[in-house]
């Protein structure tokens, strides 16, 4: 339905009511008059400031438009009030099956956010404007996703969501509904597919794992053969190396030790 249909009922107003209409009106406000105070309770209502009254005389809607927030006044009889919630309210979106770009089938629900910003429109021109907009999302969810593979759906849900809301966006308008923002809450992926997911990242750390080893292997030789280098040039060193193993040898276990004379005395005694 064209958004500017209800504008168009709009204009016709309270001027193109016929003479019926005259004679109906006239008669209400005469039963209004005469059933005073009592009929105070049907000709007013108390708008609330996150509400909007819209009010249909004879079936036509209120040149004025939406009413509220405070108090409205309507001819029992002859005028009918709606009342719309402006409030923004969020809904979920049940789990759909889709079908994605790779051949990979996956359960994704989301969450919309939307409010009505045209409390007319969204009496006039659509007949439940919240319900309308939860099917509209569900089946704008199927047809985005289904053109994104499944690396795409578990990466890029950000772009995703602002896609459908733009979407979501622009074919609520003609109802007078905002749709404020979408998210997308969970991608369940099939068992099958999450075991083998599971698998491939479990082998993917452990060939980090040793590659991680193998390099360490690989610098402890390094460092080996450079510390054998240097007690190969230095004796003493190698003497003091020796030492300190058997201190460490005698702190863990209660052993007796022999301690060799140095290479350097004997060479001494021989000598003699």
């Amino acid at each position: 339905m064209d958004s500017n249909n209800c504008a168009n009922e709009q204009t016709l107003g309270d001027g193109e009511i016929g003479c019926c209409g005259y004679i109906l009106m006239f008669f209400s406000t005469i039963l209004f008059l005469a059933t005073l105070p009592f009929s105070l309770c049907a000709a007013i209502h108390i708008v609330p400031d996150y509400e909007r009254g819209v009010v249909f005389r004879l079936g036509r809607a209120k040149r004025d438009g939406a009413r509220g927030p405070g108090i409205v006044f309507i001819l029992p009889c002859a005028d009918q009030f709606h009342s719309v919630d402006l409030r923004i309210k969020s809904y979920d979106i049940p789990p759909q099956e889709i079908l994605s770009k790779d051949s990979v089938t996956v359960a994704v629900d989301a969450v919309i956010y939307c409010y009505v910003f045209d409390p007319v429109m969204s009496v006039c021109n659509i007949q439940d404007a919240f319900g309308s907009t939860r099917l509209l999302a569900a089946t704008t969810l199927r047809t985005v996703l289904g053109t994104k593979n499944m690396t795409e759906m578990l990466a890029d849900r950000d772009t995703i969501s602002k896609e459908m809301q733009q979407i979501l966006d622009e074919s609520t308008d003609p109802w007078g509904i905002k749709v404020e923002r979408v998210e997308i809450k969970d991608v369940r992926l099939p068992h099958q597919l999450q075991r083998a997911m599971a698998a491939e990242a479990e082998a993917s750390r452990e060939a980090s794992a040793k590659v991680l080893a193998a390099k360490g292997e690989q610098r402890a030789s390094a460092a080996l053969k450079e510390a054998a280098m240097v007690m190969s040039d230095c004796p003493a060193a190698l003497q003091l190396r020796y030492l300190q193993t058997l201190n460490s040898i005698a702190a863990e276990k209660n052993s007796t030790i022999i301690f060799p004379l140095p290479m350097e005395i004997m060479k001494g005694l021989s000598n003699h």
